[in-house]
C-alpha cells in the first residue's frame, strides 16, 4: 500500500530529506483551511551545513508583488541528524475571498548580506530557496493557496460510497462478461450496467458512487485518457454517462468521477503532435529531457506521460474539463496521484469547481503519512484514509498489529485532522490485495474490519465485489489481481452480502455514527475483545468485538436507565442489569446494540 515507505531505511531517508536544507513542505502552523480576512502562519525549517540570517516570502496576489521576513523561533537538536533543526515562522496577511496566494520561500546564507562590503568581504547576497533549494527566485518551488469560504459538503458527512471499477463490474442486463486472455484486456462492463445496477447499490446503503476512469483510454483502467470530453465507447456514451448521473440523482445517489489530473496516455492528440512537431504549439504541455522520446511520465510508464501544468494551458484545458462535468451533473471528483500535479494546479482547481459546484465533493489519493495529508486541507474537501485502511487489516486481518495498538493508532488519528476535513475510509481497492484474499479466504476476519469501518466517523467506501465474496487467484504481483470481475446471481455470496446490507442499513439508521463521539468502554488484548461507544446528545450505540477464536462475554458499564438493548447486527445475545450490558460474542463475531 505504502510501497518505499514500507522500508524503514526509505522512511529515515525521507525524514532526513525533509530536514535538510530550507523546507516548508506546505506546512501551514495551523491545520485549518485558510478562510477570508484571516492571516495564514507559515512554518519552514533549516539545517545541514549552510546557516541563514534571513528567511523571506515572496508573495503574488492578483498579480502584485510583495514580500516579508520570517521570524527566527527554537532550534530541536535532532539525533538522527546530529545537528540542530532551526524553526522559523511567518505569516501571510488576511486575504479577501476569493484569492489565491501564490508564494515562494528563501534563506538569505550568512555572510553575503551586502552590508558587509565595506570590509571587502563578499558583497552579492545568495539565497537558497525552499523546497527545490534552488539558488534563483524564478526556479524556486511555488506555493499556493485557496483562500475561500466554501464549506466542506454537507452530504459528504453521511456518504457511503460504492467504488466502481467500471470494466469488471456490470456488462448489462442479457449481456455476457467477454472472455480476454489476460487480466489486461477487457471484460465488458458498461454504463448501462451500472444505471441497471442502482437498486442493488441502493440496497448496500450506498448514496454515492464514484466511478473509475470513463473517459476515452487504450486500456482497461482509464487512468490513460485520451480526451476528458468523451465517454470511452467501450462503456458507453456521453448521454449515457448524463442517464446514468440523472437517475442516480433521483435514487438520492451522488456520481462522483475519478479524475487525473498528473497524466493521461501517450495517444493524447496533443502528445502525439508534441512528439511527432518540435514546434508545436503542445510540446511545453509536456517535460522533455531529449525529445522526442525521453520525456517525464508517471512512474516511468513511457504510455503515461506526465503534463507540465505550471503550463498554464495545459492547466487550464484540464480545468476546463473539470467545469465541464460538474456543469452536466456530477458531483465531485476524487483525485488520482494527487502528489503529481503542483500545489499551484490544486488552488487553481478548487477555485475552478467551488465556482461551478460549492457542493461538489474533491477528495484526493494522497499515499503518504499524516503531515504530508495536511499538505492537501487548503485544496480538498478531503483525502482516502490509506492509514486507517493499514491499521485496519493489520489489526483484523493480518493480526500482526493488537487491539491495544490500533486502539493508540485510532485515538490520535481522530484528532489530528479538521473535523470538516473528510477522510472516506475503505478495506481495499483496485491498486491494493483483496482483503478478502489478505484474510486467507477468513469471512470472518472481513466481518469484523468491516463493522469497525462502517462504525467510525469517516465516509466508509465499499470496494466493488468486496461485499459478495470477491478475492483474487495469485499474490498481488500485479494490480490486475484485484480487480476480477465483480460476482452476480448465485456466486455470490449471500451471507457476506446481507452482512454489509445491514451495516449499510445500520448506517442510515443511526447518524450518529458520522457524526457522534467515539468512547472505548473495553478493551483486552489476552481476550481478544474491545468495544467503544458512539454517542450523539442523549442518543448512543455500542459497538463489540470478539477476534478470538473461541467465545466471549464482555461487561460494559452504561447508563443507569437504560433497562433493554439488543444486537441488530448479529443477533448475539445482549442483558442489561444494573447499569451493565453483558454481552456474549461468538468467535470472531461482533455486535451492534442500541
Amino acid at each position: 500500500m505504502f510501497g518505499p515507505q514500507r522500508d524503514s531505511k526509505n522512511r529515515i531517508a525521507e525524514h532526513r530529506s525533509n530536514l535538510a536544507g530550507i523546507k516548508h513542505l506546505h506546512r501551514l502552523k495551523s491545520l485549518m483551511r485558510p478562510t477570508p480576512n484571516q492571516p495564514i502562519r507559515l512554518h519552514v525549517t533549516t539545517s545541514g551545513g549552510i546557516a541563514y540570517d534571513s528567511v523571506r516570502c515572496w508573495m503574488n496576489v492578483n498579480g502584485k508583488e510583495t514580500s516579508f521576513e520570517f521570524v527566527p523561533g527554537e532550534s530541536v537538536w535532532s539525533t538522527l541528524e546530529w545537528r540542530y533543526i532551526r524553526h522559523w515562522h511567518g505569516q501571510i496577511p488576511s486575504q479577501t475571498n476569493g484569492t489565491i496566494v501564490r508564494y515562494r520561500i528563501g534563506g538569505r546564507v550568512i555572510g553575503t548580506d551586502s552590508s558587509i562590503a565595506s570590509f571587502g568581504l563578499q558583497a552579492t547576497p545568495k539565497w537558497i530557496f525552499a523546497d527545490n533549494q534552488a539558488r534563483v527566485l524564478s526556479e524556486a518551488t511555488e506555493f499556493a493557496i485557496s483562500i475561500d469560504d466554501y464549506d466542506a459538503p454537507m452530504w459528504m458527512h453521511d456518504a457511503v460510497i460504492y467504488h466502481i471499477f467500471l470494466d469488471r463490474f456490470y456488462p448489462g442486463d442479457g449481456v455476457s462478461w467477454k472472455k480476454p486472455t489476460n487480466l489486461s484486456g477487457f471484460f465488458g462492463g458498461t454504463l448501462r450496467g451500472v444505471i441497471q445496477k442502482l437498486d442493488y447499490i441502493q440496497s448496500l446503503g450506498c448514496n454515492a458512487i464514484w466511478l473509475s476512469p470513463v473517459f476515452t483510454s487504450p486500456s482497461h483502467h482509464g487512468y490513460d485518457a485520451t480526451d476528458y470530453y468523451t465517454v470511452e465507447p467501450r462503456f458507453g456514451t456521453n448521454a449515457e454517462l448524463i442517464e446514468l448521473i440523472e437517475k442516480a440523482h433521483q435514487h438520492d445517489i451522488r456520481v462522483i468521477l475519478d479524475f487525473v489530473a498528473n497524466h493521461w496516455s501517450n495517444h493524447h492528440p496533443t502528445f502525439q503532435e508534441a512528439q511527432r512537431d518540435k514546434s508545436s504549439e503542445y510540446r511545453t504541455w509536456y517535460t522533455w529531457q531529449r525529445w522526442p522520446d525521453e520525456y517525464t511520465s508517471f512512474f516511468g510508464v513511457k504510455g503515461m506521460p506526465q503534463l507540465n501544468l505550471k503550463h498554464k494551458p495545459a492547466s487550464d484545458h484540464l480545468l476546463k474539463c473539470a467545469q465541464y462535468w460538474l456543469e452536466n451533473g456530477v458531483d465531485g471528483y476524487r483525485l488520482d496521484y494527487a502528489p503529481g500535479p503542483p500545489h499551484t494546479f490544486w488552488a487553481d482547481f478548487r477555485q475552478a469547481c467551488k465556482a461551478v459546484n460549492p457542493d461538489a465533493f474533491l477528495f484526493g489519493e494522497v499515499v503518504r503519512p499524516s503531515e504530508g495529508i495536511a499538505a492537501y486541507i487548503p485544496h480538498f474537501d478531503g483525502c482516502l484514509d490509506f492509514l486507517l485502511a493499514d491499521a485496519l487489516r493489520r489489526t483484523f486481518v493480518l493480526e500482526t498489529a493488537t487491539l491495544l495498538e490500533f486502539e493508540a493508532f485510532l485515538t490520535a488519528h481522530e484528532t489530528y485532522f479538521p473535523k470538516d476535513f473528510s477522510l472516506p475510509a475503505f478495506l481495499d481497492n483496485h491498486d491494493m490485495t483483496r482483503i478478502l484474499y489478505l484474510a486467507g479466504e477468513d469471512k470472518a476476519k472481513v466481518r469484523l474490519a468491516a463493522l469497525v469501518l462502517f462504525t467510525l466517523s469517516a465516509p466508509p467506501v465499499i470496494y466493488n465485489g468486496t461485499e459478495v465474496g470477491v478475492s483474487q487467484r495469485n499474490p498481488l504481483g500485479r494490480f490486475e489481481e484485484a480487480r476480477l470481475p465483480m460476482r452476480w446471481g448465485d456466486k455470490q455470496d449471500k451471507d457476506l452480502l446481507t452482512y454489509f446490507q445491514r451495516l449499510g442499513g445500520l448506517r442510515k439508521q443511526f447518524p450518529l455514527l458520522a457524526s457522534g463521539k467515539r468512547k472505548v468502554v473495553h478493551l483486552n488484548v489476552q481476550n481478544g475483545t474491545y468495544a467503544y461507544l458512539r454517542t450523539s446528545g442523549t442518543h448512543s450505540v455500542l459497538v463489540a468485538l470478539n477476534t478470538s477464536r473461541c467465545p466471549q462475554t464482555i461487561d460494559v458499564p452504561i447508563s443507569s436507565s437504560q433497562t433493554s438493548a439488543e444486537d441488530l447486527l448479529n443477533g448475539n445475545q445482549v442483558t442489561v442489569s444494573d447499569g451493565v450490558v453483558k454481552v456474549s460474542l461468538a468467535a470472531q463475531s461482533g455486535a451492534f446494540i442500541a
